[in-house]
């Protein structure tokens, strides 16, 4: 099963970047993101891109700048995900040839960040917005738009944000937080695969 699922790895470091990727893409999470605000992100993402650029898809969360996506693409990562709704680093990640998943939170910023080539939506902070709230969303959008609801989201309300629309998810804090050992990243990712599996097999 293909799971839609990005793992937002905030405040990693490049030394355990490569031991907790591993256990995540063993338990079947295979979209990983740095985001920049993490210190030394970028070495902790080539790091990853050299051990796993063929088995995940590999990137950075919390961008904001053109130059970050200039970095990124530099050092072949695949993935830029922003908490804003910022063309210009939309049509710099497509034009670098990277998946661009920016944050909305409105229909305007929904229609904008697909007008300029968005592959999917970060529906972010999903919690203000809830279940209901993207119900609404998704009566106006095309069919076909991935939306991945992150914030607030977690293996215990899966199901709800999927009855309403969403067709992945981005998990932090419940998925990784620093200072976590290896052995419990594993479980809260054979739990979060196992919740997701629950919901798409239905």
């Amino acid at each position: 099963m293909q799971r839609e699922i990005i793992a937002i790895l905030r405040g990693i470091t490049s030394k355990e970047a490569p031991a907790i990727a591993e256990v995540l893409i063993e338990a079947g999470i295979d979209k990983i993101e740095v985001p920049l605000n993490s210190p030394s992100p970028f070495e902790s993402i080539e790091r990853l891109i050299d051990a796993f650029c063929d088995v995940a898809v590999i990137g950075a969360g919390t961008v904001l700048q053109v130059e970050q996506v200039d970095h990124l693409a530099a050092i072949n990562a695949s993935m830029v995900v922003s908490p804003d709704c910022n063309s210009d680093v939309i049509k710099a990640t497509k034009q670098a040839d990277m998946l661009s998943y920016p944050g909305c939170f409105t229909a305007t910023e929904c229609f904008t960040a697909l007008r300029h080539g968005a592959d999917g939506l970060k529906l972010f902070p999903s919690f203000l917005l809830g279940p209901k709230g993207l119900e609404a969303l998704r009566a106006v959008l095309p069919k076909t738009t991935p939306i991945y609801a992150v914030g607030g989201v977690g293996p215990d309300n899966f199901s709800d944000w999927v009855g309403a629309g969403a067709t992945g998810f981005g998990i932090g804090s419940s998925l990784y937080k620093p200072g976590m050992s290896v052995a419990d990243v594993r479980a809260k990712a054979q739990d979060i695969t196992a919740a997701y599996d629950a919901v798409f097999d239905q």
